[in-house]
């Protein structure tokens, strides 16, 4: 059976390919070719043709493809009261040998806990008046303030406590998830690749080394993700996006859900969950037997990291492996990620982009009808 909230049968993680125009216009504004508004005009009318271009493809949850953003998170976090972004040395690496995302870091400035008006709520307003189907509001998770940097982010004269920092930012959410709702946002989902990089034994040296226990960080992070979303109206949608990395087609971690998966799905408060399996690095299905009855798990099975195309009966396959642990009706199909995290995107073609997206569709039909 289909459904008619979110998440959808058929899905997707909300970043998409960025458009030459699109590419053209945001490095013209960058070198002072063209204004502010003249930029965005033309994201303006980009994102008008990629929601077109979702509906037309029989998606019912739409983005704005993250056509105004950078990247998945930074964009979203330096705009909240209190950070700021900045230029230093990522301390996390992607595997592949080519070139690295931006060493944009993140740092707090003062104390967290207060709202100041978010440019997306506008970015979200505009997605929202464009489509006729349900418009997705994609946003990082707070954990991301945190993993990467630990207390380099966090200045001691402010915070003497790292537990005042997570009740703060957990405020600091609550209150721009809150201003989302008002605007009309009733599907958010929020990217938490921090709970996955957990399960990998090599990024859990990595906290550990710095002088933080991993054993205690899925537990703080499921607070803060709870307080986020505690003032939510009763007909709004959380869904949480678990990834191990995505920036040109290469990744970060590795690692089965098996270590988070009983606090992920038994104490966060996210009605769904849009997770990567799309390869062995994954792990297996067995850590779906314990989703509650009353959640939805969106099975991310088609890649996004390269443009070949998955075989339907490959797909439908897994689906019915993974059924083996949870109720087939609790089930949904995504890809794995964006196919965006970043602007410059993953290493396929836009055709290739649409064909996967397309295939969902027509596999989610021929399972739920």
């Amino acid at each position: 059976m289909q459904r008619t909230r979110p998440p959808f049968r058929a899905d997707h993680v909300g970043s998409l390919l960025r458009t030459a125009s699109l590419k053209e216009a945001r490095e013209k504004r960058k070198n002072g070719e063209i204004s502010a508004q003249a930029l965005k005009d033309i994201e303006d009318r980009e994102i008008e043709q990629v929601i077109r271009k979702q509906e037309d493809v029989g998606l019912k949850s739409i983005t704005d493809g993250e056509y105004r953003r950078i990247s998945w998170n930074y964009d979203f976090l330096e705009n909240l009261d209190n950070v700021e972004s900045y230029v230093g040395e990522r301390k996390i690496k992607f595997a592949a040998t080519g070139p690295q995302p931006r060493p944009i870091l993140l740092r707090v400035i003062g104390k967290l806990g207060g709202y100041k008006p978010h440019p997306m709520i506008e970015h979200f307003k505009f997605l929202k008046a464009h489509t006729r189907q349900t418009p997705k509001l994609t946003i990082p998770s707070p954990s991301s303030l945190h993993f990467r940097y630990g207390r380099d982010a966090v200045p001691e004269s402010i915070y003497p406590s790292m537990d005042g920092f997570y009740r703060d930012l957990g405020e600091t959410y609550r209150k721009a998830v809150h201003a989302f709702a008002d605007a009309g946002c009733r599907y958010l989902q929020l990217d938490e690749v921090n709970l996955t990089y957990l399960c990998d034994p090599a990024l859990r040296k990595v906290i550990s080394d710095r002088g933080e226990d991993p054993a205690k960080l899925p537990e703080i992070y499921a607070g803060m993700l709870n307080a986020a979303i505690s003032d939510i109206p009763s007909d709004m949608t959380i869904t949480m996006h678990l990834c191990r990395g995505n920036f040109r087609s290469s990744f970060v971690a590795s690692g089965g859900y098996e270590p988070v998966a009983e606090l992920m799905f038994n104490k966060i408060n996210v009605h769904g969950y849009f997770m990567e399996y799309d390869t062995e690095r994954a792990g297996g299905f067995e850590p779906l037997r314990f989703v509650p009855k009353n959640k939805t798990v969106v099975l991310g099975l088609v890649t996004t990291k390269t443009g070949s195309l998955e075989k339907k009966d490959d797909i439908k396959r897994r689906i019915e492996q993974a059924a083996k642990f949870i109720d087939i009706d609790q089930l949904c199909l995504s890809p794995q990620c964006g196919f965006a995290s970043t602007e410059e995107g993953n290493a396929l073609a836009e055709a290739e982009e649409w064909a996967k997206l397309k295939m969902i569709v027509e596999i989610a039909n021929e399972i739920w009808g």
